[in-house]
């Protein structure tokens, strides 16, 4: 176990600190600079051998990534005649060309040119979204590529006139979709990646000593195209921190033109003075929080007012406090929030009940964490024989699905309390993933999900010794809100970091799972000053042999009253 440091939970770059803070020197760069695969298949796509035909790129189809990869395109060409052609909002008329009858004799007609005609000889640039939608458009596209020719069709199908004869095209085609459009794609068209190549626009990067100049570079160059003021180094550095939020990766660094266009203006709005400073920055990442902040404000609310129960204080038996993701459709923001799970023990053959899943509300994922939640704990308990005990685990006051494994930490840290009559701290929150041998793995939305737990204490009022557990694996993504930062340096909220489950028990129940781990080095020194300590497992199997022994078995009204009868 580990106690997170208020300086871990917010990246301070010091291994680029001098290349940062030579910022303004650097010379403003594409985007291209950061797409070697991109450029590698684009490079292969407009060679003069002309092979292959289609390119295909997983990025989102709007206006500025079709500029990215036009841009690419341009720098490529072997020739600065060949045109490069952007297909972004049309229809099969536009796209094709058309004839068109003259009203004066049905023997002639006018052709107009399309925008393959337009990229004859060079590249067309092509939006999925547009290809997908017209189901026609494919069809006609692939018979170009394959064979070189497009044969002219009427503008008015009902009215004759007459057609010239088929276009000899060569063209370039680069289609450009997001992951779930081109998936829809593909299993309309099977044979598609043997028509053409694919490739993809990478949406962050590595970040590392080596290769942050170039990313700075990059990053000067959005700036530059978006007009925006220049930037001093504290705002770079502010910049950088809230692309670790949005990649949840300490180690990379977002490349979505999208992202950076709208934090880059929004703290060009802010900026009073000549150039971008770190508080315009700040003000920038407040003000959009604010704008979206009505839903989650809402849920602090609700739980302050004690609509929706959560204690942050206290001690519970079979009751923990876990940490959810909310993704609200039509929500521009995932935001965190605590949930209560609890569990309850009764007489039973040892099956463990998750209600969310036998009432259709919990995912495929969700249903897997809880499966092997209880194989560690069967394989931890090592017992001849099932279980007299069942138990039943429930997500209190929820009302919608849930899905993922991140809550089977918390789920397994509930049914052993129930199980062994133990309480559960409940100032503490946790969040983790569990495999069969009892191993923490990391989980999604860390910083929303730390956030939205102390926002309640918070409101509540920090007690300072409330915190949350997480998995050790998820402290590279960790990009905590200022006040949250300030909170744990002043020792008023904590953070541990976990690798297996045992690390949990101690801190929220005060006693171990079992011996058989290697505890932290103040465990062992309070171990020696105690003959023996209870363990939780201890305490199970006390329980066990409680009831095997009929000293609490339960009695049910039918044998009360047959042993009444027979008496």
């Amino acid at each position: 176990m580990q106690e997170v440091t208020w300086q871990s939970v917010v990246p301070q770059f010091s291994n680029v600190e001098q290349q940062i803070e030579n910022y303004s020197a650097l010379t403003a760069m594409t985007p291209c600079a950061l797409q070697p695969r991109l450029t590698n298949s684009i490079q292969r796509l407009v060679h003069e051998v002309h092979f292959p035909r289609l390119l295909l790129v997983t990025a989102p189809d709007v206006h500025d990534y079709l500029s990215i990869v036009k841009d690419i395109v341009a720098n490529k060409l072997p020739s600065t005649d060949m045109p490069v052609v952007v297909a972004e909002n049309f229809d099969e008329t536009q796209l094709f060309g058309a004839v068109y009858p003259t009203n004066e004799d049905v023997t002639m007609s006018r052709s107009v040119e399309g925008l393959l005609h337009k990229a004859n000889g060079g590249v067309l640039l092509i939006s999925l979204t547009g290809v997908i939608s017209q189901p026609n458009i494919w069809s006609r596209l692939k018979h170009v590529l394959c064979t070189g020719n497009l044969p002219w069709k009427s503008a008015k199908p009902d009215t004759y006139c007459e057609l010239p004869n088929p276009s000899e095209l060569s063209v370039r085609l680069i289609v450009i979709g997001d992951r779930s459009l081109m998936n829809d794609f593909e299993d309309g068209e099977p044979e598609l990646h043997g028509l053409g190549i694919y490739t993809e626009y990478e949406p962050d990067m590595l970040l590392t000593p080596e290769s942050v100049d170039d990313y700075l570079s990059v990053l000067k160059g959005f700036q530059s195209s978006y007009g925006v003021k220049p930037l001093t180094s504290g705002a770079v550095k502010r910049v950088m921190q809230a692309g670790v939020r949005f990649t949840e990766d300490q180690d990379r660094m977002p490349l979505c033109p999208l992202w950076i266009q709208s934090l880059l203006r929004e703290a060009d709005y802010q900026a009073k003075g000549d150039s971008v400073t770190e508080d315009d920055v700040q003000q920038a990442i407040s003000e959009k929080y604010y704008r979206e902040s009505y839903l989650p404000l809402r849920a602090v609310d609700d739980i302050h007012k004690g609509q929706v129960f959560i204690d942050t204080r206290g001690e519970h038996i079979g009751q923990v406090n876990g940490l959810t993701v909310v993704e609200m459709p039509g929500h521009p923001m995932a935001y965190g929030e605590p949930a209560r799970i609890s569990c309850v023990v009764h007489f039973g053959d040892g099956d463990i009940s998750d209600v969310e899943r036998k009432v259709d509300l919990a995912g495929n994922i969700h249903a897997k964490g809880m499966m092997i939640m209880q194989a560690f704990v069967s394989a931890a308990l090592d017992l001849d024989e099932p279980l007299p005990y069942a138990a039943s685990i429930v997500f209190e006051q929820s009302y919608c699905e849930v899905d993922g494994d991140s809550a089977s930490l918390a789920e397994l840290c509930a049914f052993v309390s129930a199980l062994a009559q133990q309480p559960i701290n409940q100032s503490i929150a946790i969040t983790g993933a569990v495999d069969q041998f009892g191993r923490v793995q990391a989980v999604g939305g860390i910083n929303e999900k730390i956030e939205g737990f102390y926002h309640i204490c918070e409101n509540r009022g920090l007690t300072g010794s409330q915190g949350v557990i997480l998995p050790k694996t998820n402290l590279n993504a960790l990009c905590l809100s200022n006040d949250v930062a300030t909170a744990i340096r002043e020792g008023q909220f904590h953070l541990w970091a976990i690798e297996d489950v045992e690390e949990a028990f101690p801190l929220i129940t005060g006693l171990r799972f079992s011996g058989d781990k290697e505890q932290p080095e103040e465990k062992l020194a309070q171990e020696e000053q105690e003959e023996q300590e209870e363990t939780l497992l201890d305490k199970i199997a006390e329980r066990i042999e409680a009831f095997h022994h009929g000293e609490h078995r339960h009695i049910s009204l039918i044998s009360k009253l047959k042993s009444w009868l027979l008496h």
